[in-house]
């Protein structure tokens, strides 16, 4: 979901951009005004996420997906990299990073079927970096504590940056798809400290090190626009403390109506790790659940439906979403739990 202002916005100067009688969505990467949007893109990113200088900024494509590789391929020494398996996501950059190296599983939350966070041991050495899912998306449950380690903390943060705080200086590497908080699909962050970067033997786009400072093939152009505009719209809106604030109040007021309802249920019932923008939850029944989906959709809340992989239902409450919208969600559960919830929606 994006903010309507940005919206409206976009929809503005979809035609000509600031007058230029040229369309964002033509315009060359290398034209001025778009290495000023490219700009901006970066200062406001820096400014939000208190980045320092000591970090590059590099804006890639292929989502958090591509990096489950470039990870390993870029930050791999040794050839022994170290994860926390705490779901879906994290289960996948273990899959592609054991095809460039040992992966040593340092923790692992499956034998809760990934209802809590995984125990990571005190201390972990030998490896080249410590990978972690800071926010699973699927099963609903986040870091809200960090391992401490001597080796670089490596984070997939797609779902949860400009949500909530991130220390970024804790990390060596963070990586996200723009297209939970940021923007459209179709643009990558990746923030690493720049004594990470070094000289690989690897194909260009693949490697870090030629990404540094400087954009090495044509971009995601669109999405680098709209991205930069949802920043403006965070940093005018009062910066990711206020995101977190509300993004606090929405879940905690959904939360409490599943807690409380004698039909629905949270998935996560271990309330030190649920998260602030994914909660999954259910009726216990696949039919319920289902005419529910129906019957939220018929009163305009669409995409309730749970991953695939798993089912269910799922609010993702991004910062986009207004309090109004959990508002909404509650209200129309209240009325399905009181019609005697029909199966037949």
């Amino acid at each position: 979901m994006l903010p309507a202002p940005v919206l409206e916005e976009v929809q503005s100067q979809l035609l000509s951009y600031k007058e230029s009688g040229v369309s964002i969505v033509e315009m060359s990467h290398r034209s001025s005004a778009f290495i000023e949007v490219a700009r901006e893109l970066e200062h406001r990113l820096r400014r939000l996420m208190h980045i320092p200088d000591t970090y590059a900024v590099l804006f890639l494509q292929g989502g958090a997906t591509l990096q489950f590789s470039m990870v390993p391929m870029n930050l791999g020494k040794s050839g022994r990299f170290a994860y926390l398996d705490s779901g879906t996501w994290s289960k996948k950059a273990i899959q592609d990073a054991s095809r460039f190296g040992d992966v040593v599983l340092a923790g692992s939350s499956a034998a809760t079927t990934y209802g809590t966070i995984p125990v990571w041991p005190e201390s972990i050495q030998d490896v080249d970096y410590l990978h972690l899912t800071l926010n699973n998306t699927i099963e609903g449950t986040r870091y809200t504590a960090l391992p401490e380690t001597n080796v670089p903390l490596v984070a997939d943060v797609s779902s949860n940056i400009l949500a909530e705080a991130i220390d970024v200086e804790r990390f060596g590497l963070i990586y996200a798809g723009a297209q939970k908080n940021i923007g459209p699909a179709g643009l990558t962050l990746v923030v690493i400290r720049r004594d990470l970067i070094v000289e690989r033997d690897l194909p260009s786009y693949l490697a870090y090190s030629k990404h540094v400072d400087t954009l090495l093939n044509t971009p995601a152009t669109f999405s680098f626009y709209v991205a930069e505009r949802v920043l403006a719209w965070i940093e005018a809106e009062g910066g990711v403390s206020e995101m977190e604030r509300r993004n606090r109040e929405k879940s905690e007021r959904l939360y409490h109506a599943l807690d409380t309802s004698s039909l629905f249920r949270p998935i996560v019932t271990d309330t030190t790790c649920r998260s602030l923008t994914n909660i999954p939850f259910t009726t216990g029944d696949d039919v319920t659940d289902e005419a529910f989906r129906k019957f939220a959709e018929m009163r305009g809340l669409i995409e309730l439906g749970g991953h695939r992989s798993v089912g269910g239902l799922r609010a993702s409450l991004y910062n986009a979403m207004p309090l109004e919208g959990v508002n909404r969600l509650i209200e129309t559960m209240q009325e399905f739990e009181q019609g005697g919830h029909d199966v037949s929606y």
